[in-house]
C-alpha cells in the first residue's frame, strides 16, 4: 500500500510510514499492513533485520484520530475494542518477532508512534527528535504495549511521569533517561542505521534470535530459569552450522558467512 513502502536490500527489510501529510499516523489499514509485514518477515529467511522509519520529517504522530476503528472511535465500546485488537496484534507482532529491528527516529514521535518505535530493538534517534506519551492530552490512554514497554526501559516512575503529563522532550532528554540506544546528527541518521543494519544482517541469525528471546524473557523468569534457558539454547547453537563456520572462520582469519542454519 502507498502509506507503507517496504524496500529490501541485502537482507535489510526497511519499512517507511508514508503520509508525511500527516507525520505518518497510522491507519487502520495500515495497522493491519504492519501485522501482516511482521509475519512476512517472521518466516523470510532472506529477511534478516527489520528497520522502521517514516517519511518527511516526522517518524510517526501515533494512531489517525480521524480514522475509524480503533480507540477514538465514538460508535460504540465494541468497535474501538475491535479496532484495537488491531494495534495489539501489530504490537505483539513486532514484540514477537524473532530478527532484530530498529526504529530510525527522524522526527516526531508520540502516543502509538512513539511504543512502536520502543518496541524495537534498537532505537536510533536523529537531533531533531521529539518524543510524547501524548494518550493523556487526548483523553486516552497508553497503548501498543506501552504500558509494559517503558517501566523496563526507563523505570516506574520516570514511565509515568511521561505517561501521566504527557510532556513532549527532545532527543538529548530522551536520550538521558534510556528511552532511545543513541542521538544523531539528523544528516547521518540514515547512514548511521544502515551500518547499524548491516552490522546485524552479517551475524548469525539463530544466535541474535535466541539472544532476543533470552533477553525478552529474563523478567518474567528467576535467575535459576534463565540460566537453564542459556544452557539449552548454547547447546542448541554448538550444533549450528553457523557456529562451525564462526569457528573456522577465526582460525582462519577472515570474516564468517553465516547462513542462518
Amino acid at each position: 500500500m502507498e502509506s507503507l513502502l517496504v524496500e529490501r536490500s541485502d537482507g535489510v527489510v526497511t519499512c517507511t510510514l508514508n503520509r508525511p501529510e500527516k507525520k505518518n499516523a497510522i491507519t487502520n489499514e495500515m495497522w493491519v499492513g504492519l501485522i501482516d509485514l511482521f509475519e512476512e518477515v517472521a518466516v523470510n529467511p532472506d529477511d534478516r533485520v527489520l528497520v522502521i522509519t517514516g517519511a518527511g520529517d516526522g517518524f510517526c504522530s501515533g494512531a489517525d484520530l480521524g480514522d475509524g476503528g480503533s480507540a477514538q472511535d465514538a460508535t460504540g465500546a465494541g468497535s474501538a475494542l475491535a479496532g484495537m485488537r488491531n494495534v495489539g496484534r501489530a504490537a505483539l507482532g513486532l514484540h514477537g518477532l524473532a530478527k532484530p529491528t530498529i526504529a530510525a527516529v527522524n522526527g516526531v514521535a508520540a502516543g502509538a508512534g512513539l511504543n512502536l518505535a520502543l518496541g524495537c530493538d534498537l532505537v536510533v534517534a536523529s537531533d531533531r527528535a521529539r518524543f510524547s506519551e501524548i494518550f493523556a492530552k487526548r483523553g486516552l490512554v497508553i497503548d501498543f504495549g506501552g504500558s509494559w514497554l517503558l517501566p523496563r526501559l526507563i523505570g516506574m516512575h520516570r514511565a509515568k511521569e511521561l505517561v501521566l503529563l504527557a510532556d513532549v522532550i527532545d532527543a538529548t532528554e530522551a536520550e538521558r533517561i534510556g528511552l532511545v540506544n543513541r542521538v544523531v546528527d539528523h544528516e547521518l541518521l540514515g547512514a548511521s542505521v544502515r551500518e547499524l543494519a548491516a552490522r546485524l544482517a552479517n551475524m548469525a541469525p539463530l544466535a541474535l534470535a535466541a539472544s532476543k528471546r533470552l533477553l525478552n524473557q529474563s523478567l518474567a523468569v528467576s535467575m535459576a530459569e534463565a540460566i537453564e534457558a542459556e544452557n539449552t539454547a548454547q547447546a542448541l547453537m554448538a550444533s549450528t552450522r553457523d557456529t562451525a563456520e564462526a569457528i573456522l572462520a577465526f582460525f582462519e582469519r577472515r570474516e564468517p558467512r553465516f547462513s542462518g542454519s
